[in-house]
């Protein structure tokens, strides 16, 4: 089916997931909400149901700057609202005088209860304020399974979406060009570093593309990819647009201010 040749071949699995929702959708009439979803799962999402007329969707993740969403897929007569994305925000209580908690050691904490990176939207953090939106279905689960992180004993105190921490990041946007959408050569542009020293980091596992280590200098970068270079800081490329009339790819990319 020609609908994979844009996509990756390992992205395979989540456009069947994709085609099977939009099938449902079609079929029952019904809305269909999913997991939370990163930014690549929602841009794969767009492009699938975006061509569709009868069917839409809607992208919510608790606040209008979160990063992962939960996707509502529906038939375009339903009048979709934030209550049927079913999220609650938790803020974490513990003793602050005493412990530092840190991201890592939340979401590691939040997989130990054994359920899918997917029930859990962004971690949010402000001074020693630490909150994480999560799917309302674990909601009873989670409220009494996680009673530590780290050393710190905890307990969660849900909270309105009015009282979310607001996101700090600020992405600096500029437009590169790259000779190809390799990963080592798309990393040194946003970068502005050595192809050698973008190589090197690739290979000593310090590159991460959606969350998930590369080791592979020719990994193929694609729209809404977000990279992540240890000690480099964060990037996405917001829009891939087109050559330059010397052959090279024009990049549209956001780096985090560190």
């Amino acid at each position: 089916m020609s609908i994979y040749q844009h996509f990756r071949p390992e992205e395979r699995e989540f456009i069947d997931q994709v085609l099977n929702w939009k099938n449902l959708v079609e079929n029952t009439y019904a809305p269909k909400l999913t997991d939370f979803l990163d930014p690549r799962e929602q841009q794969i999402l767009k492009s699938i149901i975006g061509q569709d007329s009868g069917i839409l969707f809607a992208l919510f993740g608790g606040t209008t700057g979160a990063e992962r969403k939960r996707a509502l897929i529906f038939p375009d007569y339903y009048e979709s609202d934030e209550e049927d994305f079913k999220i609650r925000l938790f803020e974490l209580d513990y003793p602050k005088k005493f412990v530092t908690i840190e991201h890592p050691q939340v979401l590691g904490s939040l997989m130990s209860l054994g359920l899918k990176r997917g029930k859990f939207g962004d971690i949010l953090f402000e001074e020693d304020r630490i909150q994480f939106f999560a799917a309302q279905e674990i909601e009873e689960y989670i409220s009494l399974q996680l009673q530590s992180i780290g050393r710190a004993t905890v307990s969660l105190k849900k909270q309105p979406f009015s009282q979310a921490i607001q996101s700090s990041e600020v992405w600096k946007e500029s437009s590169i060009t790259s000779s190809s959408l390799r990963l080592d050569t798309v990393i040194s542009a946003i970068y502005n570093i050595s192809r050698q020293k973008s190589q090197l980091y690739i290979q000593q596992g310090l590159v991460k593309v959606n969350w998930t280590q590369i080791e592979n200098p020719s990994f193929e970068c694609q729209q809404s990819d977000i990279i992540s270079v240890r000690g480099q800081g964060r990037s996405k490329i917001i829009e891939i647009d087109g050559k330059t009339k010397k052959d090279k790819w024009r990049i549209i990319a956001g780096r985090q201010r560190q």
